[in-house]
């Protein structure tokens, strides 16, 4: 499909038609949306990603109203549940393989990865050298992942050099790498995958619509994932939404059904779900 671009408001009748199959009957529509970059701009140090509280207040709002809203992160449920602030939503952390549902306490993690957490780990702190702390990389916890930063590098060239051995040593070891906006991930060996915590999340509920909304490669297979439950039936509608940036890739804005300017964006697509109600 040719995305149909927008980066007005919620009065946009392009963007009011993308939206009108869920808000016909948001207690049948899901909406799920990434975080970091869709929802809470990218940020020189991750730690310091938030959510403005404008689209919090949106996001409480459309809890109240639909079927379900969740978001899907990366990171580790825990940490997206902190930046995004709102327990009242829920939470598919590491690419889909954590689940942190709204009133939880703590997240449920996909049995299939869980014995790979301690390899992981360890695998990330051989990879913490001196030499990769001199050239400012900073290294993620994330569970069953462990990633590797370089925005804040003052040489991105060296830094990324460095990754690229570091990728090649996962490699080497069997374990998988997925790279993102300068940030390379170490997984297991195993499916793990946004679209596949999306296909979990949302078989056996009663929808008929679901968004999508993200910005980077990951949110690919989500997109997938929706195509997959429309095919199967379990979904009637789909829209997928492209939060677009300099550093995002154009294959996703290419799978994309509606395409928007980055977090403001994004904060038009949350107010054009709430529009009229």
């Amino acid at each position: 499909m040719t995305p149909a671009r927008s980066t007005a408001g919620a009065s946009d009748a392009r963007l009011a038609d993308a939206l009108s199959p869920l808000r016909s009957d948001p207690s049948r529509s899901a909406i799920l949306l990434d975080v970091d970059g869709t929802l809470a701009p990218i940020v020189r140090y991750a730690e310091d990603a938030h959510v403005p509280e404008g689209t919090r207040s949106l996001l409480i709002e459309l809890a109240r109203r639909y079927a379900l809203v969740a978001c899907v992160s990366g990171r580790r449920a825990s940490d997206a549940r902190r930046i995004v602030s709102i327990g009242t939503i829920s939470y598919l952390g590491s690419h889909g393989t954590e689940l942190l549902r709204a009133g939880w306490t703590e997240p449920a993690l996909d049995p299939a990865v869980r014995d790979w957490s301690r390899r992981i780990q360890a695998f990330g702190r051989e990879a913490d050298t001196s030499e990769l702390r001199r050239l400012r990389v900073r290294i993620e916890d994330k569970g069953s992942i462990v990633a590797f930063h370089w925005r804040a590098a003052p040489d991105e060239a060296a830094a990324r050099a460095a990754i690229d051995a570091i990728a090649a040593r996962a490699e080497q070891s069997g374990l998988r790498t997925h790279w993102g906006r300068k940030v390379l991930e170490v997984r297991p060996p195993v499916r793990m995958d946004k679209g596949a915590g999306v296909v979990a999340l949302l078989s056996g509920l009663e929808l008929d619509a679901a968004a999508y909304v993200g910005d980077d490669a990951t949110d690919l297979d989500a997109f997938r994932g929706l195509g997959e439950l429309q095919a199967a039936g379990t979904l009637r509608q789909v829209l997928r939404v492209c939060a677009r940036s300099d550093e995002g890739p154009t294959e996703l804005e290419q799978a994309a059904d509606l395409v928007v300017d980055g977090p403001d964006g994004v904060r038009a697509v949350l107010e054009g779900l709430l529009a009229g109600d």
